[in-house]
Formats: C-alpha cells, structure tokens, sequence
C-alpha cells in the first residue's frame, strides 16, 4: 500500500483541530476527513469517525496495526510541518 496523494487543508479556528486532510491509496482510494489536532503531547490524527447511538464516536476507516497507524501519522504531521511550519 501506498500513499500516493497527501492534501491538507488548513483550520483557522480557536479550537484544536489545526487541518483536515484528504490521503489517496495507490491512486486508487481516497480516504477524506482525517484530522490534525493539537494535543497536549503536540499534533496527532484522528481518523474519520461519526457519532454511534450510545453517544460514542467510532472511526469509520482506521490501519488495523499501529506500525501502519505510525506511518501514516508521520506522513500526514510531515506534509503538515512542511506547508504550514508549526510544531
């Protein structure tokens, strides 16, 4: 698998979310709506996810192991680092 499209769109907002991004698979799958947020650690994603019954929000689309979660977490704070330069 690769990730073969990275499109990050800035939050000008007071709250933690800093952007929302869009990763394209193999040319092939695009999975939208994985966001970057400022956490007390620094910046880290969050996948899609909606609002379940019981109040819970469950992703919709996540890696199944973290080595894969570690990459594209790298990939997507890199690319974000490297458009808008923040920490």
């Amino acid at each position: 698998m690769q990730i073969t499209d990275v499109r990050i769109r800035k939050i000008e907002s007071e709250g933690k979310m800093r952007a929302v991004v869009s990763i394209t698979i193999d040319e092939e799958f695009v999975v939208h709506d994985i966001k970057v947020i400022e956490g007390e650690k620094g910046l880290f994603i969050a996948m899609p996810s909606r609002k379940a019954s019981d109040g819970e929000y469950r992703d919709i689309a996540h890696p199944i192991n973290t080595k894969t979660r570690e990459d594209l977490q790298e990939l997507i704070l890199s690319k974000y680092l490297e458009e808008f330069g923040e920490s």
